[in-house]
């Protein structure tokens, strides 16, 4: 697999197979199925030949090239988005 990381924090936001070409220029990273605009060559490694965790997410982790760790701070966004979806059906519920 390969991942592409922020150079000032390590995190790890987005994960390809290792056969997808991921080209880094000093404008963006341009990816299979898309462009990465606020990624470029000065901002972000591409990590090749590397094995995630199994319950990698985008922002869940840092990766500095031989070591996973888990971001403290990261919450699930749809365990976040159930939270409040639960709120708002709470609200209308109580109207």
């Amino acid at each position: 697999m390969k991942t592409i990381t922020f150079n000032d924090n390590n995190e790890s936001v987005y994960l390809f197979s290792d056969s997808d070409e991921v080209i880094s220029t000093e404008s963006n990273i341009k990816c299979p199925r898309f462009v990465i605009g606020d990624m470029n060559a000065s901002n972000a490694t591409i990590h090749e030949n590397v094995t995630p965790p199994e319950d990698w997410q985008g922002g869940r982790y840092t990766f500095d090239g031989v070591s996973w760790v888990a971001i403290a701070s990261w919450s699930d966004p749809k365990l976040d988005q159930i939270a409040r979806l639960e709120e708002e059906i709470a609200r209308l519920k109580a109207e």
